[in-house]
């Protein structure tokens, strides 16, 4: 087994955008969730088949009026119906695409993230929690929770599939992480203290039009570049459909700074400001003062772990691991040898070889349960028997240290960095293999130039009906 206890993963800001996205567009579509049984009544017929999916007339119908919607919101001129309409199939024909990935692959989050992202949209509408949001869905209309946790669940599961497919794409080698090291902007960007300016502009209420929040937004961004005086720029742009609040961060070690806004500013010079950053509690722009060398040290704990997995199997039941690192734990304490006992018994054969050894363990790689004993188990002591995902485990801490982990933390920011200007180009090449690869039949011959323009020049990111897409 190879160490099944590590996890490692990044995310790229862009598609945490994307994320925040599904709660702005599901929470549209609810609004307009009346008119969608109408459609459905009346114009419940195919007009293109994706893979083993039907897209219906009532599914074009109803996406086209969210998109109409929302370019409204944004003070923008709506296309003729026949050219919406074809631009809306595509999309919907490239998602359908993505879903029929998601199908195959098996790809699905987990109860606790699907619950946590249908929470957040309950917020975004009024409700305190999932009970009352899901009485107030379904007395307007029987069903409407469960169609809208479905329709959160199937983005979700894009999103990881996205994830998992584009950043599998993105190559960054150990020299190009030299190279950025080593060049002017990343060892401004790695090596240094930053002096910030923060500013936040969110709607006063969910009556704010997003337009409104966006059109200030960018007002207090040019304001800001050109004056450093935070708490006027508030008050002068603050009105009474948004707020606008102010702060100096002060100089602070980068590495202080959550990564991905970290990466924004080891973008931009001295004096200049970033662009309009997305978040859930509003938009976000920032300004950089000063840029000065950091002396600071980033020391992180370090444990000497050995530890003993039994793992359930075809063979050993899940009772059966649970009395048998019992019967361990017992010998252990009365004075079995730690390393024997996990080169007899030890499911992890990787580190069975070595009497359980894990080597030097920096918080972080582990998964949560096997860190929080490890890091409070007193070094020489034996924990008691703890299961994760992987079985049941007992560990022994036999020492501790503090490591210099600076040079690992600014190989893994220049990495992220780099990655991160990867991902957009990256992204559109995936799409557009998976629109060529996907088999499309239209049966509306009116929006047959949908099919002939995607498989020919237009490209498959999908264009942004968000007002709160990054600009």
């Amino acid at each position: 087994m190879n160490n099944p206890t590590m996890r490692t993963f990044f995310l790229s800001s862009n598609l945490q955008q994307s994320i925040l996205k599904i709660a702005r567009n599901t929470a549209l579509v609810l609004a307009l969730s009346s008119s969608a049984s109408l459609y459905a009544e009346n114009l419940d017929q195919v007009v293109a088949v994706v893979g083993e999916s039907a897209i219906l007339q009532s599914d074009l119908e109803q996406a086209s009026s969210v998109f109409q919607e929302q370019m409204r919101s944004q003070g923008q001129q709506v296309p003729p119906a026949p050219v919406l309409r074809k631009q809306v199939l595509e999309q919907l024909i490239l998602r359908q695409a993505q879903v029929e990935q998601v199908r195959r692959l098996g790809v699905k989050p987990s109860e606790t993230e699907l619950n946590q992202a249908v929470l957040s949209i309950a917020k975004q509408q009024g409700a305190e929690n999932l009970e009352e949001f899901q009485r107030g869905l379904d007395s307007q209309r029987a069903g409407s929770y469960e169609r809208l946790r479905t329709q959160v669940a199937e983005d979700l599961s894009v999103n990881r599939l996205r994830q998992q497919q584009v950043m599998s794409r993105i190559q960054v080698s150990e020299r190009d992480i030299d190279n950025f090291l080593n060049s002017p902007q990343g060892q401004a960007a790695l090596g240094s203290q930053v002096h910030v300016l923060h500013l936040r502009v969110s709607p006063k209420s969910q009556a704010t039009e997003a337009n409104v929040v966006n059109e200030t937004a960018n007002a207090v961004r040019s304001a800001l570049a050109k004056n450093d005086n935070i708490k006027e720029i508030a008050e002068q742009n603050s009105n009474d459909q948004v707020v606008v609040q102010g702060a100096d961060m002060g100089t602070r070690a980068l590495s202080d700074i959550p990564a991905d806004l970290a990466a924004r500013i080891s973008g931009i010079e001295v004096g200049q400001t970033t662009e309009l950053i997305n978040a859930k509690d509003g938009i976000h722009v920032l300004k950089l003062l000063e840029r000065s060398a950091d002396a600071k040290k980033a020391l992180v704990p370090q444990y000497f772990t050995r530890h003993i997995l039994i793992q359930p199997s075809e063979v050993v039941s899940p009772a059966d691991a649970k009395q048998q690192i019992d019967q361990i734990y017992s010998r252990l304490q009365q004075g079995a040898d730690f390393q024997e006992m996990a080169a007899t018994y030890s499911s992890d054969t990787g580190s069975a070889r070595n009497g359980g050894s894990l080597d030097w363990v920096s918080p972080g790689v582990m998964v949560p349960e096997f860190e929080k004993v490890m890091t409070s188990t007193a070094v020489g002591q034996i924990s008691q028997p703890f299961q994760t995902q992987y079985g049941w485990h007992i560990l022994t801490v036999e020492n501790q240290r503090q490591m210099d982990m600076t040079e690992e933390y600014q190989r893994r920011m220049a990495k992220q960095i780099l990655s991160e200007r990867q991902f957009d180009a990256e992204l559109d090449g995936w799409l557009r293999q998976v629109r060529a690869e996907a088999y499309v039949d239209i049966k509306d011959p009116s929006l047959k130039d949908a099919d002939a323009q995607a498989n020919s020049t237009q490209p498959t990111t999908e264009p942004s009906t968000d007002s709160n897409t990054e600009n």
